[in-house]
C-alpha cells in the first residue's frame, strides 16, 4: 500500500510540474518580453552623442520615467545640462499648436544647433520651428530644401556637382548652373558611379528602370573626385513570388541580381576626373570583381593621392594600392595573404603623413595586430601590437605624436576575452594604455576633435552606463547617464548567467550565457534550448546589456525552457587558429562545442535535462538548426530553423566564398539538402516569401528532400514578410513557442494564444 501511495504521490508531483509549464500564463508573462514589448521595460539602454558640427559639444535625449529631456554637453567644462529651458518651450509650443505641450514629453526627438550654438531647430508634424534660447523666443521658418537629388555629389567647398544621367557623369557649376559631360561611353548594365546594390527589388511586371544613383569620393581640395565604372552585364539574377501584392488578385514575380558561390561578379573600374581640366584617366588596374575588402578607399589629407585597397576572390589575398590622381598609376604598398582565408572584418588601414606611413590590420601571426609600414617603400617598420589578443579597430591616430587609438578584446585576460576595450599605444608598440577600464563590453564613440569619447559600456548582468572620458589618458570627465531597468526587474526577469566551459579539445576556454524563465526553481528538470547562430563572421553570445535583453530566445524561455547560446570554435573575434575551423567546414557549426558544453553545464546543473534538448536559429541559425538534427539525432530532438541558408551553394557569394572558398564537393556534402535521410527528431520550417537576402528556394528545397524520404516536418511561409520580417513575425513566434512546448515538455499548448503589442 505504501508502494502504491508513494507512485501515486510521484506521478502526482511529476504532472503537477508537466502543468506548470508552457501555460497560457505563461505565455503571457512571455508577452512582456518578446522584442518589441521589452523596451518599454527599460530606459536609456544608449546614449548617443550628436556631435555639434566639428566640435566636441554634443546633445543627447535622455528618457525620464514618464518622458524624454535634451541635454547639452560641454567637455572642456565637464558639464551636462539641459539643452534649453523645456517649459518655457513647450508654453511657446502650447500657443502655436493650440494644444497642451507637457515640458517632459516635448513632441519631436530631434533638434538641429546653429553653429554659434544659441537656438535649435526641429520638426513638429510638418511644421518647422526655430527657437532661439537666450531669447525664448519661437519662429516657424522655411527650411531651404536640400537641391541635392540622390544621383548629385557636391564638392567640399561647394562649387561643384557631380550627377549621373543617362548612365555618365557630369558636372555641374554650383553657382551659374553650367553643365559639363565628363564621358560618353556609360550604357545600361556598365554605367558610370553606380553603387551596386544586391537588394534592389524589380517587379518584373513592371522591369528595370533607371533610376540612378550615384558614388564618387571628393578629394579633400575638391579638384578631383574618383568613381567607378561598375560592369553587371553578366549579372544573373534570383527570383520571388510574392502570392500576396499589395493590390490585386494577380501574384507579382519580383527578381534581384545576385551571384551564387563561383558565378560572374559585378567588375568595378577605378577613374579619377579632374574638375578643371574636365578630364578623366583610368586607374591602371585590371577591372576589379565587386568584392567587399573591409577597408574603404579614400584621399589623403593633401589630395595627392588615392588609396585603393583590393580584395582576391575568395579572400586569399589583399593588396593595398596608392594611386597617382594625375596619371591613373597603380603601385602596390602593401600584399597580404593567407593559405585559408582573410577575414575581411579583421581588416584595417589609417594612412599617416599623407601616406607617409601605414598603419595595417593583419592576423598573420596568428592573432589579429597592427603593424607599421613605410609608405613610401611599403617595407614592414615594426609589428605594433603583439600578444594573445585581438585588434577589432582602429579607432584614431595621433599623428603628431605617433600614437595609436585602438579597440581590443583579450588584453585583460581574467575578463571575457569578446569584451572590447579601448586603448592607447606608440607606434614602436610601446606604452600600451587601458583608456576604458571597467570589466564590461565597451561601445566607443570619439568626439570630431578627437579629444573626448563616449563611452557606452555594460553587461548582459550589469546594466548600461554612459560616461564621458578624455581620449588622452582616459579620465573621467563626466557621468552622463544610467539606464532605469526598474520595470524589468519588476517582472522577475532574471540576468541571463555568463558561463565558461571547455571546447572540444578540452583546454580553450568557449564563453556562453543561460537565460532562466522569471520562475526558475532549481528543484525541477528543465528542458534545455540551444539558441544558434554558427555564422564565423558572427559573435552570437550578446556582450552588451541591451543586445541582452533584445533578442528571440528571453520569451521562450518563460515558457519553461532553459535557453543557451555559446560560440564555439570556428566563430569569430578570437585566434586565427581558433576561427579556422570553420573554413571550408560550416558543416562543423561548431556542434563538438554546443554539446560539450550543455553536457558540462548538466554536470554542475542537476536542473538541466540532457533528454530533451531542442535547439533553434535564424538565417545562418536556421542551417545550424536543421544541421543538427541531421548530424546529431540522438542528441537534438526538437528543432525550429527559420530563413535558413541550407545549401551553401544557393547562397550569395560573398559569404560561401569568405568561409568555403571555391565550389567543390564539401559544399554537397554539407548541404542540409544531402543529409536530409537522417532527419530523426520534430523539425518545423520557417521561411518569409519576400526573403531576398537568404532565397526561400532555400527551404523550400529543403522540404522537397523530406519529402522524397517521407519524412514529418512543418513548413511556415509568412507572407510578404523579408529575411528580418519572418524572425519577428509574431505568428510565427507563437508557432514556434507552440512547437518546444508540445515537443519537449510534451504538452499541449495554449491554443492559438495572440502576442500582443504594446505600445
Amino acid at each position: 500500500m505504501k508502494k502504491i501511495l508513494l507512485i501515486s504521490f510521484i506521478l502526482v508531483a511529476t504532472i503537477s510540474n508537466l502543468l506548470s509549464q508552457g501555460t497560457t500564463e505563461d505565455y503571457q508573462r512571455a508577452e512582456k518580453f518578446l522584442h518589441f514589448n521589452v523596451y518599454n521595460l527599460v530606459q536609456n539602454l544608449h546614449l548617443n552623442p550628436n556631435w555639434i558640427d566639428s566640435t566636441n559639444n554634443f546633445w543627447y535625449k535622455t528618457e525620464l520615467k514618464n518622458g524624454h529631456q535634451f541635454m547639452f554637453v560641454i567637455p572642456e567644462e565637464g558639464k551636462a545640462k539641459p539643452a534649453f529651458d523645456h517649459t518655457k518651450l513647450a508654453k511657446k509650443l502650447t500657443k502655436v499648436l493650440d494644444r497642451n505641450i507637457n515640458p517632459d514629453s516635448l513632441p519631436f526627438s530631434k533638434i538641429a544647433f546653429d553653429q554659434n550654438q544659441k537656438s535649435i531647430r526641429f520638426k513638429v508634424d510638418t511644421l518647422q520651428f526655430e527657437y532661439e534660447i537666450q531669447k525664448n523666443s519661437l519662429t516657424e521658418y522655411q527650411p531651404q530644401k536640400n537641391k541635392l537629388k540622390k544621383n548629385e555629389s557636391k564638392s567640399p567647398d561647394g562649387k561643384w556637382i557631380a550627377f549621373v544621367k543617362d548612365y555618365n557623369l557630369y558636372l555641374r557649376d554650383a553657382d551659374t548652373g553650367e553643365e559639363f559631360q565628363l564621358t560618353f561611353d556609360g550604357e545600361a548594365m556598365y554605367d558610370y558611379a553606380s553603387p551596386l546594390s544586391w537588394y534592389k527589388m524589380i517587379d518584373e511586371s513592371i522591369g528595370d528602370t533607371y533610376d540612378p544613383a550615384i558614388y564618387v569620393q571628393w578629394s579633400p581640395d575638391s579638384k578631383k573626385f574618383a568613381t567607378i565604372k561598375l560592369d553587371r552585364r553578366k549579372a544573373k539574377k534570383l527570383y520571388l513570388y510574392q502570392a500576396l501584392p499589395v493590390e490585386g488578385m494577380r501574384a507579382k514575380v519580383w527578381s534581384y541580381e545576385r551571384a551564387l558561390p563561383g558565378e560572374d561578379l559585378p567588375l568595378q573600374e577605378y577613374f579619377i576626373f579632374d574638375v578643371d581640366n574636365k578630364s578623366k584617366v583610368k586607374v591602371d588596374l585590371e577591372p576589379m570583381e565587386d568584392i567587399w575588402s573591409g577597408i574603404a578607399p579614400g584621399w589623403t589629407a593633401n589630395s595627392k593621392t588615392f588609396y585603393l585597397p583590393r580584395m582576391a576572390r575568395y579572400y586569399k589575398a589583399l593588396d593595398l594600392f596608392f594611386i597617382n590622381p594625375e596619371t591613373g598609376e597603380a603601385e602596390q604598398k602593401i600584399h597580404e595573404e593567407a593559405n585559408t582565408m582573410i577575414e575581411y572584418q579583421m581588416s584595417g588601414c589609417k594612412l599617416v603623413n599623407n601616406g607617409e606611413k601605414i598603419i595595417w590590420m593583419s592576423e598573420r601571426d596568428g592573432w589579429s595586430h597592427l603593424y607599421l609600414y613605410h609608405g613610401k617603400t611599403g617595407e614592414l617598420i615594426n609589428q605594433i601590437t603583439k600578444g594573445e589578443f585581438v585588434v577589432r579597430k582602429i579607432n584614431a591616430v595621433d599623428e603628431e605624436n605617433e600614437v595609436i587609438y585602438f579597440t581590443a578584446g583579450g588584453v585583460e585576460k581574467e575578463r571575457d576575452p569578446y569584451f572590447q576595450h579601448l586603448y592607447k599605444i606608440n607606434f614602436d608598440g610601446t606604452a600600451m594604455q587601458l583608456l576604458s577600464p571597467e570589466d564590461a563590453e565597451h561601445e566607443i564613440e570619439l568626439s570630431p576633435d578627437q579629444k573626448y569619447f563616449v563611452d557606452n559600456y555594460s553587461r548582459v548582468d550589469l546594466k548600461p552606463h554612459a560616461i564621458l572620458r578624455r581620449l588622452f589618458d582616459g579620465k573621467l570627465v563626466i557621468k552622463l547617464q544610467e539606464a532605469n531597468i526598474e520595470k524589468l526587474l519588476a517582472t522577475g526577469w532574471k540576468h541571463p548567467e555568463r558561463f565558461t566551459v571547455k571546447a572540444r579539445d578540452g583546454k580553450t576556454d568557449i564563453y556562453g550565457i543561460i537565460q532562466y524563465p522569471s520562475t526558475f526553481d532549481p528543484n525541477k528538470k528543465y528542458p534545455i534550448i540551444d539558441n544558434s547562430y554558427s555564422g564565423p563572421q558572427a559573435v552570437n553570445v550578446p556582450k552588451s546589456f541591451r543586445r541582452g535583453i533584445w533578442n528571440d530566445w528571453l520569451p521562450l524561455a518563460e515558457v519553461g525552457f532553459i535557453v543557451m547560446r555559446i560560440d564555439g570554435m570556428g566563430t569569430a573575434m578570437r585566434s586565427k587558429a581558433f576561427h579556422d575551423v570553420s573554413y571550408k567546414n560550416l558543416g562543423d557549426i561548431g556542434g563538438p562545442d554546443h554539446i560539450g558544453g550543455i553536457r558540462q553545464l548538466a554536470k554542475k546543473y542537476s536542473f538541466i535535462d540532457t533528454n530533451k534538448v531542442g535547439i533553434f536559429g535564424h538565417s545562418a541559425g536556421g542551417y545550424d538548426a536543421v544541421h543538427a538534427l541531421l548530424k546529431y539525432p540522438d542528441f537534438y530532438k526538437v528543432g525550429v530553423a527559420s530563413a535558413g541558408n541550407h545549401d551553401h551553394r544557393m547562397a550569395k557569394a560573398w559569404w560561401p566564398e569568405q568561409y568555403m572558398g571555391a565550389p567543390g564537393k564539401h559544399y554537397e556534402e554539407q548541404s542540409n539538402l544531402s543529409m536530409a535521410g537522417n532527419l530523426k527528431g520534430k523539425l518545423l520550417i520557417a521561411h518569409g516569401d519576400m526573403d531576398n537576402n537568404v532565397n526561400p528556394a532555400s527551404s523550400y528545397r529543403l522540404a522537397a528532400e523530406l519529402i522524397n524520404h517521407n519524412k514529418d516536418f512543418e513548413l511556415i511561409i509568412t507572407p510578404n514578410d523579408d529575411h528580418g520580417g519572418v524572425w519577428g513575425n509574431k505568428y510565427f513566434i507563437r508557432r514556434r513557442m507552440d512547437f518546444f512546448v508540445k515537443h519537449l515538455w510534451e504538452i499541449k499548448p495554449p491554443k492559438e494564444f495572440e502576442f500582443k503589442e504594446y505600445k
